[in-house]
């Protein structure tokens, strides 16, 4: 989406840095919401449907990992992007974040260019993801389907709603069945090359598809990588 058209909700207890965000971002051209906490957010996310969420984890009431997991569990909500903010450097940090959902993360202090940057670079991949023109995969007893986001099960009835990383990534493999990625690979495909994130982060993210849709479909090539399973 592009700048002049997107709204981005900002959340974080620290009015001093969210001024400076804001700031920044409207002067390319973005819409900004703001909000003090998780609970303020949710509510307001719920009511706006912002383009793109920036969250800091450290906040009252409902910190940052929290509002993650909860906007990825609302229907609505669970394919907007999320760019993490955190005085924190621990990597466990980062990688709480992107299990609960998130998909980039930056640590403070924030450079308001930096995160101007990050911001656009999530949008234009959001922007390329709907825009692609393969819809619809299928692959041993599931429906992979990107214009609706879901995964099926047809013959068992079962629907599966995955967050958009998990879906992509998912969808991308499903897409070149029997090949071989290796972690950074994939990190390109999915995340792309503004978005800098550990190579854990391919780990997590299957970890997690697997314990929803079951753990036969992806398939660990040791040492190397991962490639959707031959046979189920």
């Amino acid at each position: 989406m592009a700048p002049e058209t997107a709204t981005v909700l900002v959340v974080d207890d620290e009015p001093d840095l969210v001024e400076l965000i804001q700031y920044a971002l409207e002067a390319q051209g973005f819409t900004v919401l703001t909000a003090a906490d998780g609970v303020e957010a949710l509510a307001l996310a719920e009511a706006e449907r912002p383009d793109l969420l920036v969250v800091d984890i450290m906040m009252p009431r409902m910190d940052g990992i929290a509002l993650t997991a909860q906007v990825r569990e609302r229907g609505a909500l669970r394919l907007t992007p999320i760019l993490m903010l955190t005085a924190r450097t621990d990597e466990r940090d980062e990688i709480a974040g992107l299990q609960a959902g998130a998909d980039d993360y930056l640590p403070k202090p924030v450079s308001p260019k930096r995160l101007v940057s990050r911001v656009k670079a999530l949008l234009r991949r959001v922007e390329r993801e709907d825009g692609a023109t393969t819809s619809q995969v299928r692959v041993h007893d599931l429906v992979v389907d990107r214009e609706r986001y879901v995964v099926e099960r047809p013959d068992a009835d079962e629907t599966f709603r995955l967050p958009r990383k998990e879906f992509e990534l998912l969808f991308f493999l499903a897409s070149h069945p029997g090949r071989v990625f290796e972690r950074d690979e994939l990190l390109s495909a999915v995340w792309g090359p503004d978005v800098v994130v550990v190579d854990r982060t391919v780990d997590v993210h299957v970890r997690k598809i697997r314990e929803k849709i079951g753990s036969d479909y992806i398939e660990t090539v040791k040492g190397v990588g991962y490639r959707l399973a031959e046979a189920v």
